[in-house]
């Protein structure tokens, strides 16, 4: 059920990721970068200060041939609640007030003309899904005529990070108004990775709406922090209760522990917490 809201039914959009199809062919990054106007520079051999809203990560098992196996692992923003609703880490500790949470969508929201660039919300992200922009952006000649126009360029000084392409949400919002609709449909707002991805590795939707494939996925339990109750679903770090709104799903024991940071051998001893691992 959706908690009411002065503005009507609230929103809590969320992302589910299935890891068994994910090929980490990075369709994703590519999409978020193009759809999101990042920018990048003419040298991107210091990968440490490149800027990449959705990540992807390759982890192992640790084992050796024939045993050995990998996975690749997408990482937006995790668009965390926090342990008391919109408590999250960055939210918490950001003197400026350039990112808060929305009781209404669920989001974390990064205003840029607001952030001054003392970055505490990078040092309090367990994520590391918040990037600082160290130059002013420098787009090659002739490709700003390929910018998007929702979404602004960001200028030196300022931390950015993944928005859930909320341009997308306010435009599906104007759409339903004009349609004399109080609600959007789900196909109506759908993240640009989500699109992008060639093997259907990722689902977008409501967590607070029963008919989205993202809740049928995981089957959140909203009383217990939205705790999945599918034994394939985890959320990363689930022992730190940030409670991100981003789902992994895998069959594979070892990835499930590995979401958690517990080794194989902690989860068999039993000393890993429940995190919808199936534990």
């Amino acid at each position: 059920m959706k908690e009411e809201g002065k503005h009507g039914k609230a929103n809590k959009f969320g992302m589910v990721i299935d890891l068994d199809k994910c090929t980490g062919c990075g369709s994703c990054m590519v999409a978020c970068m193009s759809e999101n106007n990042v920018s990048f520079k003419e040298d991107e051999s210091d990968k440490r200060l490149s800027i990449t809203w959705m990540k992807v990560y390759r982890i192992t098992n640790g084992k050796k041939f024939p045993d050995a196996e990998e996975c690749f692992l997408p990482r937006p923003c995790m668009h965390c609640e926090g342990e008391h609703s919109g408590h999250s880490p960055c939210v918490s500790v950001c003197p400026a007030t350039a990112t808060d949470y929305s009781t209404q969508t669920g989001i974390v929201s990064q205003i840029y003309t607001r952030c001054f660039g003392c970055r505490y919300c990078m040092a309090a992200c367990p994520y590391h899904a918040r990037h600082f922009n160290w130059w002013d952006p420098v787009w090659p000649e002739g490709m700003e005529k390929f910018l998007s126009p929702n979404v602004s360029p960001r200028m030196r000084g300022v931390v950015e990070k993944c928005s859930f392409c909320f341009h997308r949400y306010q435009l599906a919002k104007d759409k339903a108004y004009m349609d004399g609709r109080r609600e959007i449909r789900e196909e109506e707002y759908q993240t640009a990775c989500t699109q992008a991805c060639p093997a259907g590795a990722i689902t977008f939707g409501d967590l607070n709406n029963k008919n989205h494939k993202v809740y049928k996925l995981v089957k959140p339990d909203n009383k217990h922090h939205g705790k999945p109750r599918n034994p394939h679903a985890f959320r990363l770090l689930e022992r730190l209760k940030t409670n991100p709104k981003v789902y992994y799903l895998s069959s594979r024991d070892w990835v499930r522990a590995a979401g958690d940071n517990y080794t194989v051998e902690e989860k068999r001893k039993g000393i890993t917490s429940g995190s919808g691992s199936g534990h």
